[in-house]
């Protein structure tokens, strides 16, 4: 007698792995902190914030201190290994003297050797408000008084340029993001009705747009800086040479973001916006606009500087930001003289301050450009 055996199969139980989906502003961090440029540029940028905004705290002499007997030091050396060769953890300095060469009549900057003077930290010295609001006299650095220090050395009136430098970045990088903030708000709000519109709308608004973009910067911001009189005061002045930047810079924006529209007034969620009966303006400033959020901060970016350039350009000649008011550009008026120049080549420092500036805004777009569209292929 034969047995019949019936094999049944297991069944088989496939297990998966359910993912959540990113949502595009974590594709976008993530694509962009791996962009060690990027990275960089975004540290460079926060460092020159921090130095503007607590230039006080930075600052080892008073930002409105003068006093030409200090007149064009040369930058300070800092010393970590004394004359009889013994080192020292904590960095410190030597007073100096001046001598004048008998034949060419140049000064000489001779260190005293035999009294170092150690470089203190978290010092109390000159009271200022901290953030404009909190009395303190507290220092990042400081040396005694019997001695000084000037990391950057001093322009023609005494004046430390480290200090001066902080404190010129409020104004040079509060203008820049100022005038963009200008032109962001006119360049995007008229291309995104341009290209939603089309038309002789679009075409009209395009024909201005190449207008305005057909006037040489240059020559234009010069005669503009050059008509506002000099009798207006401080806070006046900045806010029309900020003004004077954004209206030359719009037109870029303007044309990019335009483009843009065009793309996404025919998408299916401003068809769906249209046929549900939502307002032009509706669609305009809640589905239009927020999707191009994404390129207009990448255009900040990189329109940033390009107004700390031409600002620096305008001050460097006199027509731009006037006294008691400081920048980056007015810093170097001096660099003018090529013999003050040549002889006390370290009143070009200020410029330090631009290239970083204008580098990290560049790495920091760069960067942004490139994550502001994760879903392309590298």
């Amino acid at each position: 007698m034969s047995t019949a055996v019936i094999a049944i199969d297991k069944p088989v139980v496939q297990v998966v792995e359910i993912t959540q989906s990113e949502s595009y502003f974590e594709l976008v961090w993530r694509r962009f902190r791996k962009s060690k440029p990027a990275i960089l540029g975004g540290v460079i940028v926060s460092v020159l914030a921090i130095l503007a905004i607590y230039a006080d705290f930075f600052a080892p002499y008073p930002l409105s201190y003068t006093n030409a007997r200090d007149a064009f030091i040369p930058p300070t050396k800092i010393h970590f290994v004394d004359k009889a060769g013994h080192v020292h953890f904590r960095p410190f300095v030597y007073t100096v003297a001046v001598t004048l060469d008998a034949k060419t009549f140049v000064p000489e900057w001779t260190e005293d050797t035999d009294h170092p003077y150690p470089i203190q930290f978290f010092v109390h010295g000159w009271e200022y408000k901290f953030l404009g609001m909190i009395p303190t006299n507290l220092h990042l650095f400081g040396v005694d008084k019997k001695a000084d220090i000037f990391l950057m050395g001093t322009d023609k009136l005494g004046a430390d340029l480290w200090s001066k430098s902080c404190e010129a970045g409020r104004i040079s990088l509060t203008m820049s993001v100022f005038g963009t903030l200008i032109a962001v708000m006119i360049g995007a709000v008229v291309g995104v009705f341009s290209g939603y519109y089309g038309g002789w709308f679009d075409n009209a608004t395009q024909r201005f747009v190449e207008f305005i973009a057909a006037f040489p910067q240059l020559a234009l911001w010069l005669s503009l800086a050059a008509i506002v009189p000099r009798t207006w005061d401080s806070f006046s002045i900045f806010i029309i040479m900020s003004c004077i930047f954004a209206l030359l810079t719009w037109t870029t924006l303007c044309r990019e973001v335009r483009g843009k529209t065009l793309f996404l007034r025919e998408t299916d969620f401003v068809m769906a916006a249209k046929e549900m009966g939502a307002s032009d303006n509706r669609i305009v400033f809640l589905h239009l606009l927020p999707n191009t959020f994404s390129h207009i901060i990448v255009v900040m970016t990189l329109t940033i500087p390009d107004i700390i350039l031409a600002e620096a350009f305008l001050s460097f000649l006199g027509i731009g930001i006037q006294r008691p008011l400081i920048s980056w550009g007015l810093l170097m008026q001096d660099a003018q003289n090529l013999r003050t120049l040549g002889e006390t080549t370290w009143i070009m420092a200020p410029a330090l301050f631009i290239v970083l500036a204008v580098l990290g805004f560049n790495l920091l777009g760069d960067g942004l450009r490139d994550a502001a569209d994760p879903y392309s292929i590298v």
